[in-house]
């Protein structure tokens, strides 16, 4: 399938070019409908396509988060915008990109991404929403369609493969050449140019959509602030994105009159927000040592909330070394203290499975199901410790209970892969795998997985119909891109 003008962008990475202007009423912003909603540029089914095989090219590329606890968050968060955005029906994948470069981008589809070293740098919830808020900005008001224009020779897979190698060019010089390749093979010439009429528009509209989501306007030129002061102290290594998208004096300038526009008041942090970010920290954490040092130099500081989220990073980083006794002594008094925060109650759960005493994380994980039944990584953490306890059979049950958004993570397949090997279905469990190896960007192990599939003893004419459907879709898929390299 040909993506007819690749009319899309990869990224716009907060795209903070200065536009500086007076400030706007608060009255909601009624702007014209540049996009292509008649499929002039891309159909709906053409977006949906490319933006799902965007994101299968990203999880080829970087690290995509994993953990079901800030994923849970972050979707939270980004939805809470989205229905108070100007497409509030509209498609929307929030995820983090587990590296501690500072950046945030929207892709095709919906698709945004927030890197876990931008949602540290936040010191309010209310930053990292107007960081979120501005780049749905640039997805409903199309200016992710406005921004490239070139030919209409490459394929869905090449082009979504070739956005996320741009994309990632920054990060990793090796990938930007490598999309450098893939336009010149395919005739294709990308034009960049995306205007300060676009980004004044996202900051105005972006604005609307964090103050209608009860979060502070205020906040976002309180974060461009602070973007443009930690740039002064990067000396000649200042990273490639405060290089091409600079913070100037004109923008806060200009952000910060249109939100005294709203009235103040306050706009506490959830403990949602500081639980993820005192998690992310540990997570992502290259010196483990200096974590710690940091945490314990936070133990005293702040409100009572405050200095539990502390303790809680510090049974994380206890939890990270192994150290298990220290990390159940805290999570165990946390839970006692905040007996109905399922972070809490959760650590401790894992806590448990992670030092192998599994009877007492199954009863953890059980009485958490019961308490929070519409959490779904609760569930995902359960079913992850039945397979590890034994009880495959019942971690298969709990997986098609599963809300119809989260079988579609790719955790879903990969989880259902583990639970037919473990009751010896083979067939089951190569077609699983296949579809969690599609799913992160890697087609060619799908198709491999589908023919030891094939192989299997005794499959049925369903089984059978399935594997050699998704086997033709996988080796067409490949073909095509190959086609264009």
């Amino acid at each position: 399938m040909k993506f007819k003008s690749f009319a899309i962008t990869l990224a716009l990475s907060l795209a903070l070019f200065p536009a500086p202007q007076q400030a706007d009423p608060i009255s909601k912003i009624e702007l014209p409908d540049m996009g292509d909603s008649s499929g002039t540029l891309i159909s709906p089914a053409e977006e949906k396509e490319f933006g799902e095989a965007f994101f299968r090219s990203l999880h080829s590329q970087i690290a995509i988060n994993q953990d079901a606890e800030i994923q849970q968050y972050i979707q939270t968060i980004g939805e809470r915008l989205v229905v108070n955005s100007d497409a509030p029906g509209n498609p929307f994948h929030f995820f983090v990109v587990m590296e501690n470069n500072i950046n945030a981008f929207a892709g095709p589809g919906g698709y945004i991404g927030v890197n876990s070293g931008l949602i540290l740098i936040t010191e309010a919830e209310s930053e990292l929403a107007s960081v979120m808020a501005h780049e749905i900005a640039h997805v409903t008001q199309r200016h992710l369609y406005r921004a490239y224009e070139a030919a209409s020779r490459l394929s869905i897979p090449t082009a979504a493969a070739t956005l996320a190698a741009i994309l990632l060019g920054t990060q990793s010089p090796a990938l930007g050449q490598a999309a450098i390749i893939a336009i010149q093979a395919g005739n294709v010439q990308f034009q960049i140019d995306f205007t300060r009429e676009n980004e004044a528009e996202a900051d105005r509209v972006g604005m609307q959509t964090l103050a209608g989501s009860q979060f502070d306007p205020r906040s976002m030129p309180i974060f461009f602030e602070r973007l443009q002061q930690s740039s002064r102290y990067y000396g000649q290594n200042i990273p490639e994105f405060l290089r091409t998208h600079p913070v100037t004096a004109s923008r806060i300038s200009d952000t910060r009159g249109r939100a005294e526009t709203y009235p103040y008041k306050q706009y506490p942090d959830s403990l949602g927000y500081q639980l993820t970010k005192a998690k992310i920290r540990v997570l992502t954490s290259t010196d483990d040592a200096d974590t710690l040092s940091y945490l314990q130099s936070r133990l005293n500081q702040g409100t009572t909330e405050q200095r539990a989220v502390t303790r809680y990073g510090l049974g994380m980083s206890a939890l990270k070394s192994q150290k298990f006794n220290a990390a159940e002594s805290i999570f165990q008094q946390l839970s006692k203290e905040y007996p109905n925060q399922p972070q809490y109650v959760t650590a401790l759960a894992h806590t448990a499975l992670d030092s192998k005493n599994y009877s007492i994380a199954l009863a953890r994980y059980k009485k958490l199901t019961e308490q929070f039944p519409n959490n779904e990584a609760i569930k995902l953490e359960y079913i992850t410790a039945l397979l590890k306890a034994g009880n495959a059979e019942l971690a298969r049950k709990n997986l098609f209970q599963l809300q119809s958004k989260t079988q579609r993570l790719p955790i879903y397949s990969q989880l259902l892969a583990q639970v037919y090997s473990d009751l010896n279905q083979p067939a089951e469990s190569h077609r699983y795998l296949a579809e969690y190896y599609y799913a992160t960007g890697q087609t060619k192990d799908a198709i491999l997985q589908i023919k030891l599939a094939q192989k299997s003893k005794g499959l049925n004419f369903q089984l059978s119909s399935i594997l050699n459907e998704r086997l033709n879709f996988f080796i067409n898929q490949e073909e095509e891109a190959r086609r264009e390299r």
